[in-house]
């Protein structure tokens, strides 16, 4: 016989749910959704490891020092500087923001439920989901390139395919992507932990092959591309905000993977081994590589699927390009469709299962990349070139993603004291259907952030726009609430 109140059970520090009627039953509530049990959260440190190396090894990171170089006046020693900083600063946010993921085992759209307000939740997570879909498509552009390239060294008629090729490839990649996510956590967790090493000796092999032909000590000396005379200071600090901008997005949605982490140690030490020391090495590789192109293919290329493209051995670029649609394989399906899948199955549970919603990702990502696809088809003419989109987007979404982290921060530590009812979140009659201080603390630095673009006074919000809007949002979100404490919400987890 079905029991009619849900249970909540701790061991070890960690809670787990047996779920009543009044849980099963409700609207906000389905199996993929649910708290992960005690027994399903299997990551170790070296799992969460393995998923950082997976995720920060693709080619956007080792494009970012050129984007750094080339969009922010930066010399190469301070692109790498700001990369590795970023990194740092940014695993606060990821740390603190996993900690009641693996805790309760819910994932960021139910997390958000405590600080937006049940149906309030939606909102932010949609703004999450429309950035993922975004860099869902733009990878996939990537590994279809390199599925392309792959089957042009294999097969000499793919060749003149040209752009079409590319579109097949793309829409090849796809498929693989969706097929992935739609069979679970453990598909993703292993494909990351096989795909980790081999991704580490392709980032050596191409070092290896690069280094005699650059001079590092010449390539430091490169001055950087920014008016003579003017401080490093703001042009650092916007770099610093764009590279912190390169995983806001993981930093609000990263309890979607610490609710399989065993501990918080497990979580905590996995980011920090895996995220920082991999951005900045992979990054470094990239600025290497752009600087040896020249002496390596005649030209200077700034990806590396372009790049081993121009091998003439059929064999090496066959393999390059396997290990490199590895790799995106890797980064795409965890930092791009995870997060959408469980954001809109958020919006109706008992309508959106995990298959309906990564369909979705998948066609909304597609949708994206349209005017992309078009034009590698010929059939429409455009000069709004994928690493322009790419390179605005970094400063920009982090300006709208920064409120929410610190919202969520302070909602879990400093409001709800590490304590949440986890039956609650799941349904209707706990924490209120539109927590309006959430989004008053997340309109107000948003519409700051716009209004500075057209001010040169205030131009500074902008682009230092995730710290002002991430300080503000928190302190904005704690003023509110504590000044007016919902009873309801920092009930008891036991």
């Amino acid at each position: 016989m079905q029991q009619i109140r849900s249970q909540v059970t701790e061991r070890d520090g960690l809670f787990e749910l047996e779920a009543g009627s009044d849980v099963l039953d409700s609207p906000r509530y389905n199996h993929d959704m649910a708290p992960t049990k005690v027994r399903e959260r299997t990551w170790n440190k070296w799992h969460i490891t393995a998923l950082w190396v997976g995720m920060a090894i693709c080619v956007p990171t080792y494009t970012l020092g050129g984007v750094l170089t080339a969009y922010f006046g930066l010399s190469v020693g301070e692109a790498l500087l700001a990369i590795l900083f970023a990194n740092i600063i940014v695993l606060i946010p990821l740390t603190l923001n996993a900690f009641p993921g693996t805790k309760y085992g819910i994932p960021f759209p139910v997390l958000l439920r405590s600080s937006f307000g049940i149906l309030g939740s939606n909102i932010p997570c949609l703004i999450r989901a429309l950035v993922a879909c975004g860099w869902f498509g733009i990878q996939t552009m990537f590994g279809g390139l390199a599925i392309h390239l792959f089957l042009g060294s294999v097969f000499e008629g793919w060749k003149s395919l040209g752009g079409t090729g590319e579109v097949i490839g793309f829409m090849v990649f796809w498929v693989l992507n969706l097929w992935v996510v739609i069979r679970g956590a453990e598909s993703i967790k292993w494909l990351e932990t096989l795909s980790a090493p081999l991704l580490v000796l392709v980032g050596v092999g191409l070092l290896v092959w690069a280094m005699p032909n650059v001079s590092m000590s010449e390539l430091l000396a490169i001055p950087p591309k920014r008016p003579e005379g003017a401080s490093v200071v703001s042009y650092f600090a916007a770099g610093l905000t764009a590279m912190v901008g390169f995983w806001a997005t993981l930093s609000l949605n990263i309890p979607d993977f610490s609710r399989y982490a065993k501990s918080q140690k497990d979580q905590i030490v996995g980011q920090i081994i895996g995220l920082p020391l991999t951005m900045f090495l992979f990054a470094s590789l990239g600025v290497v590589m752009t600087a040896a192109s020249v002496k390596l293919v005649g030209v200077t290329v700034s990806d590396p699927v372009t790049l081993i493209g121009h091998i003439q051995s059929p064999v090496w670029v066959a393999l390059a390009m396997a290990l490199i649609i590895i790799a995106t394989l890797s980064t795409n399906t965890a930092a791009n469709i995870v997060s959408p899948t469980n954001d809109f199955q958020n919006i109706a549970p008992k309508v959106i299962n995990r298959t309906k919603a990564v369909m979705l990702t998948g066609l909304v990502g597609l949708v994206l990349m349209g005017h992309e696809l078009l034009k590698k088809l010929g059939l429409i003419v455009s000069d709004l070139s994928l690493e322009t989109v790419y390179s605005n987007w970094l400063l920009g979404y982090s300006s709208l993603l920064g409120p929410i982290a610190g919202i969520m921060v302070v909602d879990y530590f400093l409001i709800k004291k590490q304590q949440l009812d986890l039956a609650g979140l799941y349904r209707d009659d706990v924490y209120p259907a539109w927590n309006w201080f959430g989004f008053i603390a997340f309109g107000v630095p948003v519409v700051l952030t716009l209004l500075s673009l057209g001010s040169d006074v205030f131009s500074w919000f902008y682009s230092y726009g995730w710290f002002t809007g991430s300080a503000l949002g928190g302190l904005i979100y704690y003023g509110l609430s504590a000044m007016r404490p919902s009873p309801t919400a920092v009930k008891s987890a036991v």
